[in-house]
């Protein structure tokens, strides 16, 4: 069984903003150098996104990724499940948020899997690497 990676931040902002920030999958490219271009298939009753094509690219990692949300525990976390992809063979991950008053801790956690062969520790460092851009580009965003 793989772990899965995960890291926690602070942000200076309210869980609300954080959650309906990761929940508008359409802006994820004005502020995350990952996350190149989103096209959104299905919506829930609540206009969030519920199937999604993401162009990813984290370093050497450059996919089209058909990707499934889970937001049955919304606003404390946002889950994605993927679908389809041309190299991932795996992808799972969720954004929890926890509201402490003024601020919020994040923890984004997340396991890929690639059809080629690569070494558990390159993997994992990748995934790293993912998390702590995705976070930081979080945090710059709304903190300000």
């Amino acid at each position: 069984m793989e772990e899965i990676s995960s890291k926690t931040v602070t942000i200076e902002a309210s869980a609300g903003d954080v959650s309906a920030t990761l929940a508008d999958l359409e802006s994820f490219p004005n502020w995350s150098t990952t996350i190149k271009q989103v096209e959104v298939h299905e919506r829930d009753g609540s206009g969030r996104p519920t199937s999604a094509t993401v162009k990813i690219e984290a370093g050497v990692l450059k996919d089209r990724a058909k990707l499934n949300y889970d937001y049955s525990a919304f606003p404390n976390s946002i889950s994605f499940t993927l679908e389809e992809a041309d190299l991932m063979t795996e992808m799972t991950g969720s954004y929890s948020i926890k509201d402490d008053g003024d601020n919020c801790e994040v923890t984004y956690s997340l396991n890929v899997q690639v059809s080629m062969p690569v070494p558990d520790m390159m993997r994992r460092k990748a995934e790293m690497a993912t998390i702590e851009a995705a976070l930081s580009q979080l945090k710059k965003k709304l903190d300000g």
